[in-house]
């Protein structure tokens, strides 16, 4: 059977992710039914959907295990997986950015050497490279980046901002925006020819549902 699969992406992203595909007559019942079950089925719209860490989904979508993918467009710069970006689904709204110690805000230019902390090295290298042209030292951390400037890790940290809430509490300000963020629907390439008419009545059906909630 000629099933559509669907990564969705664990926690909040995912969690916003089955309110949009149930408000377009999608079946979700058993995503939110079962906390142990990986894969989950809507029987009569031949959906089928599985609940993967985060940064995996553009990998599921990339190798056709999965036909569609909801991800942060973090993760896919990040990833820099080969697939179609098709839509922004306008939640999960956040920035990313270049930050560092309020006092060196003025100063940080004229620096001879710069280290970066970041758990975003790809994003981080690309945007030292392409648009300050310049070469610098990325540290790749797995949590708690804005410590890196307190404790003499790191000059600067490149990092997602949502509130800005936890910089200000660190001394920490943005020095510039490189990215503005939030979720994203992401076809395979293949699937895009190969099961067209199902996806492209998905991706309708969820443009037409976004551009009613932000124009009500």
């Amino acid at each position: 059977m000629n099933y559509i699969n669907i990564a969705l992406p664990k926690g909040r992203l995912g969690d916003k992710a089955v309110e949009l595909l149930e408000a377009i007559g999608i079946d979700c019942d058993e995503i939110k039914n079962s906390s142990r079950k990986l894969i989950f089925t809507d029987e009569k719209n031949m959906i089928r959907f599985f609940l993967v860490k985060p940064s995996d989904v553009p990998t599921y979508v990339e190798y056709g295990a999965a036909d569609i993918g909801i991800a942060g467009r973090d993760t896919l710069l990040e990833e820099g997986r080969n697939l179609y970006e098709i839509l922004n689904l306008r939640y999960g709204n956040c920035k990313m950015v270049l930050a560092g110690p309020a006092e060196l805000k003025d100063k940080f230019d004229k620096l001879t050497s710069k280290r970066v902390a970041t758990k975003y090295p790809r994003i981080a290298r690309e945007y030292f490279e392409h648009r300050r042209k310049e070469s610098v030292e990325i540290i790749k951390l797995n949590g708690s980046v804005e410590l890196a400037p307190l404790v003499g890790l790191s000059e600067l940290i490149v990092d997602l901002v949502e509130s800005g809430r936890t910089l200000k509490e660190n001394n920490l300000v943005i020095y510039d925006v490189i990215e503005d963020i939030s979720a994203r629907l992401v076809v395979n390439r293949a699937s895009m020819k190969m099961k067209s008419e199902k996806i492209r009545w998905i991706i309708d059906e969820l443009r037409k549902n976004i551009d009613l909630q932000v124009n009500a």
